[in-house]
């Protein structure tokens, strides 16, 4: 520190005029991007966008299946139909959702991944609300053996209203 006043003590007198003095600005220090780019791919929406919704603010998961139950998996041999009692329970206190919705019958034995039928069906639930329906698929056989099955609600892909 002496040395460094004494350097600027000297250039003063040499060049015959005072030199204004510096005052050191202190910058804080800039964060390190973690790319080139300054994407951080392992950053939540929130990190990323600054925006993180509100206490109030309700957020859901597009995928469904959660909120929908099944049961009474049946088959009517006198009318060749498969059917399903589905019921889907809103747990939103704020918002009503359209549930695209599909059941499938599957092969039981053996468990080859093949469906005997498929129901779609999208059907809106208020909040809070549970709607109840009865998924129906007839078969186009007019004989059919003894065989296995399973019920599986293979879709309930939720959109807000």
């Amino acid at each position: 520190m002496a040395a460094a006043a004494l350097t600027l003590v000297a250039a003063t007198t040499l060049s015959g005029c005072l030199l204004p003095r510096a005052h050191p600005v202190i910058l804080p220090p800039s964060p390190s991007p973690t790319s080139s780019d300054g994407y951080d791919p392992d950053a939540s929406p929130s990190e990323e966008t600054g925006y993180s919704p509100s206490p109030a603010e309700e957020t859901y998961d597009p995928d469904g299946r959660s909120d929908v139950r099944g049961s009474d998996c049946d088959f009517s041999n006198s009318l060749r139909q498969f059917t399903y009692t589905v019921s889907i329970t809103n747990p939103s206190t704020t918002d009503s959702f359209s549930y695209d919705m599909a059941v499938n019958w599957m092969k039981a034995k053996p468990a080859d991944g093949k469906a005997y039928g498929l129901h779609q069906r999208s059907i809106v639930v208020g909040p809070g609300d549970t709607e109840t329906y009865t998924a129906k698929y007839t078969v186009n056989q007019s004989s059919i053996g003894q065989f296995w099955y399973t019920c599986q609600i293979t879709r309930a892909h939720k959109t807000r209203m």
